[in-house]
């Protein structure tokens, strides 16, 4: 067993940064300023699944985006935090607030804004195009990149880890 899947045992609460994770980082521009951003299915799905296994989901992200808040309430995602630059804190206050350890905790980024949460975090995630830096201080990096499958590697990574991903397979009628 690796120490990543040791830590995904542990995960109560599963956040993501939105832009490079949930997206493939390009942002899109019209005239009255941001248009639109894609989001994958599979990973939608990865995170439905991953909240009906009893763990909690949610965003924080640097940037504001109504797109954004818009897909985490179709996802039903319980926590979200837009517009937070400084990415740490309100880690730390919800965290507290549902009363979980670090290492209860689980973050998937990208990018240097990032870093402060996966180095506190019980279980940092990476996906597959992130810089450099922060694949270095990831407990796991995903084979998948942004936007393209990511989310939904880790969703089943942690569900696996914690033994209720083949329930859920089942409940959908598919092999796993």
């Amino acid at each position: 067993m690796t120490d990543a899947t040791t830590r995904a045992r542990s995960v109560r609460l599963a956040l993501f940064d939105v832009d490079g994770v949930l997206t493939d980082g390009r942002l899109y521009y019209g005239p009255a300023g941001e248009a639109m951003k894609v989001f994958n299915t599979l990973d939608g799905h990865g995170l439905k699944m991953l909240a009906r296994s009893g763990v909690a989901t949610g965003l924080l992200s640097g940037r504001r985006s109504e797109a954004a808040a818009a897909r985490a309430r179709e996802l039903g995602m319980s926590h979200v935090m837009l517009g937070e630059e400084d990415k740490l804190g309100p880690f730390e206050r919800l965290r507290a607030k549902l009363g979980l350890e670090a290492s209860q905790c689980a973050f998937v980024g990208d990018d240097l804004p990032d870093a402060p949460v996966l180095a506190r975090c019980g279980l940092a995630v990476a996906v597959a195009n992130a810089v450099p830096e922060v694949r270095a201080i990831a407990h796991l990096v995903t084979r998948a990149a942004g936007g393209a499958g990511a989310v939904r590697e880790f969703c089943e990574f942690v569900m696996r880890a914690q033994g209720t991903l083949d329930g859920d397979a089942a409940r959908h009628g598919s092999g796993g």
